[in-house]
Formats: structure tokens, sequence, C-alpha cells
């Protein structure tokens, strides 16, 4: 993490906010802060910002709402790391805001050194993929193809057999270019959640098992007897599918009718 990274802080309580700003500036980040959407959207047009810490609750539009419609604007900000913050501790919340993009949450009330250690892993963890973590695939690859098949990393969406485009959340991108640069290697629950999110996993935390869960739904992989992301009883998940990689420079064209 550079010190010089810009950070956007979106959260309707003001109080929270400068706090939050005054010890990350205190860190060396540079802050900016906003009450709402608008105010959120205005700063993302002045500023380059290097990650966003978004409120879940909040009046009118909600983070949710704010971090689906950014993932989707396809504007310079889409890919922008986005930290969520939640009042919330069921793992359905965490979930849903990793489904809608988000790459890391954490539940209020929370100390803002932990709030500073989560930041730096997401940018850690958001610059170094891809390419892969073991040299495997090659770091130049565009293509990833496995089973029926192929992963855009430039675009960072699946392609079907047919050519139709499958859209993926930012989570489930990760966790997918993680299995694919580890193909047929058993990946436990803390390795992935470590690779993923950058942290050990705890012992109550099942986002991993969701998210493995949706990436399936996503490939059509059977969830009873699953052929692409298998489990391994009692060790965690492994890719079961041969993985070639393509430096391309040309992706498949998705047929008419879009992303699905």
């Amino acid at each position: 993490m550079n010190t010089s990274d810009h950070i956007l802080i979106v959260d309707d309580d003001r109080d929270i906010r400068q706090l939050l700003a005054d010890y990350l500036e205190k860190q060396g980040l540079r802050c900016t802060t906003a009450a709402d959407g608008r105010e959120m959207k205005a700063a993302l047009e002045t500023h380059r910002i290097d990650l966003v810490v978004l409120d879940l609750m909040m009046p009118g539009e909600d983070g949710l709402t704010l971090c689906r419609n950014l993932r989707a604007s396809g504007g310079p900000h889409a890919n922008t790391p986005i930290l969520m913050l939640t009042a919330r501790g069921e793992d359905m919340d965490r979930i849903i805001g990793l489904e809608m993009g988000a790459d890391d949450y954490l539940a209020k009330p929370f100390v803002p050194r932990e709030l500073f250690a989560r930041i730096r892993a997401v940018l850690r963890r958001t610059r170094a993929l891809p390419p892969n973590l073991d040299a495997t695939p090659p770091a130049n690859a565009r293509l990833l193809r496995f089973a029926h098949w192929c992963l855009d990393t430039v675009n960072r969406h699946l392609v079907d057999a047919e050519g139709t485009v499958v859209a993926l959340s930012g989570a489930e991108y990760r966790m997918l270019a993680v299995f694919l640069s580890h193909p047929q290697k058993v990946l436990s629950r803390d390795q992935l959640m470590e690779l993923t999110q950058g942290r050990e996993a705890d012992v109550f935390d099942r986002s991993i098992d969701l998210l493995v869960s949706r990436l399936r739904q996503r490939l059509g992989d059977n969830a009873r007897e699953p052929a692409i992301i298998k489990t391994v009883r009692n060790e965690g998940y492994v890719l079961a599918a041969e993985v070639v990689a393509e430096a391309d420079t040309k992706a498949e064209e998705p047929h008419e009718g879009g992303a699905r």
C-alpha cells in the first residue's frame, strides 16, 4: 500500500466520518468524506480514489445499492475496491455485500486500527490479482480456459461455450482467479480467506462456503455432485478441471443479448 493512497469514506454519520478520516490521515493516507450517494458520486468524479469505505445502512440509497450501481457503471471507478461497513453481523448480510461487488466487509463496532489493517489488505490483494500466485498460469495470460468455460482476466467475466458472457461480482472473480491459479490443488478455507480477503478465517465465518456455492451456481456446477469445484471433506475445496492459459489479445465476442 502506498501511503499517498486516497480513501473515500461514505457514511451518513458525521462523527464517524470525521473520526475515521482523522485516524487514517494520521497513518499517512489522504481522505475525502461523503454523507450520501450524491456526495460519493461527486467525489469520484473529482478525485482519483483508491478505495471506498462504504456504510451499508444509509437513508436513501443504501450501501448495497451504491456498490451495485458503481460496479455496473462501466466508468473509471467501476473496479475501485470497496470495503463495506455494516452494523449487522449475519453471514447472509456479508455475502450479499460481497455478491454486489464489495471487496471486504467490517462489522460495527470496530476500532480504527482494524479498518486500517483491512484497507491495507484489500489494496494489497487488489493489486496482486491477477496474475497468479505461484507462477501457474503465466502472468501475461488474458484467457483462462477450463471445463467448458473461459475467464477473461481483463474484462473480469466468464464466457461459456456458446460465447455468452456471464458477469461476476468482485468477490466471485477473485475466488475463481485463485482456483484457476491453483488447479487440482486442495485449498483450505483459511488459504482461500487469506488469498481472497487478506485475512484468516474466523471459526464461525461461512463467507468462503457461501462464495463457493455462489460460484458453483455461476458455473452450472451441480451442488450435490460438483464436477468443477469439488469439496474435499475436512480439508477444503479443489478445482478439478485442467486450466489452459492463453495470452490472446482478443477475447470472445458475446452473443447478442449481452451478459446474463
